[in-house]
């Protein structure tokens, strides 16, 4: 298979982002193919319209697929293959939509007058096996080549080996290539300042709108710090993404209409995308700082490796928020831990009083607030259990393990027990039968930490 992407920014009154895939594949079955499925990025999600295809260079009407596929795969189309598709020979398929601003802008899409961002994840198309079940997924080719086309006044970071840029009238091509051990590629750019004025390529960069009002300089070791402690003790990112980029759009909106336009910060592999009103709290602010920190543990526990649907909450929040934990008693020792601790307790005590608690195994992101308040709280605290019974060398050991060996994949609550137990050589069955299938918090962590 050969394979090739393109994104392109066109400005306007209502900005798009054209996206656009093409593939070159060869049948290497034993039997003619009459169909090729393909999954699009949510319609909602990232505001897809406009649909086109091209098979062997001719436009192709795009297909419903059979009834029984729709509601498990609700975002696929079918290519129709006529005449068939026969063994050893190859075909040509282009898909291309555009993206518009959707209702929702959070970690996978935001696209404003002057900025944008994809996510790692979900807004390309991705080819499905011709039979579903039995036929594997098309091997993703060695290298695939990508651009990136936008104004150029415009800065980019984006994943895979820079390949050169090129102009073209007002617009600058970006060309990238990804090997088929790369994550799939992320997309940032925007019109840009960059800031601190001075700073090492391995430090934190902040890309604003507008310059902030102040140099951020101590902000920017703190979030470098933050990024070097993940790094050694839950492993590398990207060995090509010096640094964390902390980059403004205003399209990010907080989970819940209460907060909606309140500040609001998302992960994606190079580091944090911010609101305008997270900004205002000052870079230097221990609520900016807090909330900067959390979404860059997401990028290890959310990107680098994804929670599974069941696992979202519990596994999604939990490990950020224990990762932060981790980071608070290298920068200020054991006392910095413990009080950590005590506050998710009173947190957890706090929300428990609504008597809404669920176990936190079985805790959906879906849930009522309530019950996902006491979750919230609850979930890092399984995490120092988890810690305190396998020791911090072992814990730390375990999950360098599963996020180098789920890179790019769904872990499950078994995986992360698996991994744990292998790296610290304990039973850890009690743990986990306890905090998840169990409400309420263990006396004996109690008595530890109270």
């Amino acid at each position: 298979m050969q394979e090739s992407r393109e994104v392109r920014f066109v400005a306007g009154a209502s900005p798009t982002l054209h996206i656009r895939g093409s593939f070159k594949l060869q049948n290497s079955g034993k039997g003619d193919l009459s169909f090729v499925d393909v999954t699009l990025p949510e319609e909602k999600a990232f505001g897809r319209q406009n649909v086109r295809l091209e098979l062997n260079g001719r436009e192709v009407a795009p297909a419903d697929v059979p009834a029984e596929y729709q509601q498990d795969e609700p975002n696929d189309v079918r290519v129709t293959l006529s005449p068939p598709w026969q063994p050893k020979r190859s075909v040509q398929l282009a898909i291309e939509y555009d993206l518009v601003s959707p209702q929702d802008s959070g970690s996978r899409i935001t696209l404003g007058a002057d900025e944008f961002h994809l996510g790692s994840r979900g807004w390309f198309p991705v080819l499905r096996p011709p039979k579903h079940v039995f036929s594997p997924f098309p091997r993703r080719p060695k290298l695939t080549p990508y651009t990136v086309r936008v104004p150029s006044d415009f800065l980019v970071l984006a994943r895979g080996k820079p390949k050169g840029r090129k102009k073209v009238g007002s617009e600058t091509e970006y060309r990238f290539e990804l090997s088929a051990d790369d994550l799939p590629p992320f997309v940032v750019a925007g019109n840009y300042v960059e800031s601190p004025a001075q700073r090492a390529p391995d430090s934190a960069a902040f890309w604003t709108l507008k310059p902030l009002p102040s140099d951020p300089e101590q902000a920017a070791a703190q979030i470098t710090q933050a990024w070097n402690i993940l790094e050694k003790d839950f492993g590398p990112l990207d060995p090509r993404i010096a640094g964390p980029h902390i980059v403004e759009s205003p399209e990010l909106r907080g989970h819940t209409p209460a907060d909606e336009a309140g500040p609001a910060a998302a992960s994606f592999s190079g580091g944090v995308i911010v609101n305008p009103a997270a900004l205002a709290l000052g870079t230097g602010s221990d609520e900016f700082l807090s909330m900067v920190t959390h979404s860059l543990a997401h990028d290890w526990f959310g990107d680098e490796m994804y929670p599974a649907p069941d696992a979202a909450l519990g596994l999604g929040e939990g490990l950020p928020e224990y990762a932060t934990i981790v980071i608070d008693e290298t920068r200020n020792g054991a006392s910095a831990r413990r009080d950590r601790i005590r506050r998710y307790l009173m947190e957890y005590d706090e929300a428990e009083k609504s008597g809404k608690e669920k176990e936190l195994g079985i805790t959906m992101m879906n849930d009522p607030p309530e019950a996902r308040r006491v979750a919230l709280a609850k979930a890092p605290l399984f995490f120092v259990a988890l810690e305190d019974t396998c020791g911090a060398q072992a814990m730390q050991d375990g999950l360098k393990h599963l996020v180098r060996a789920l890179r790019g994949q769904e872990v499950s609550y078994d995986g992360l027990r698996s991994a744990l137990e292998q790296a610290s050589g304990k039973d850890l069955g009690a743990v986990f039968r306890v905090w998840l299938n169990q409400k309420g918090i263990p006396q004996d962590f109690r008595d530890r930490y109270q």
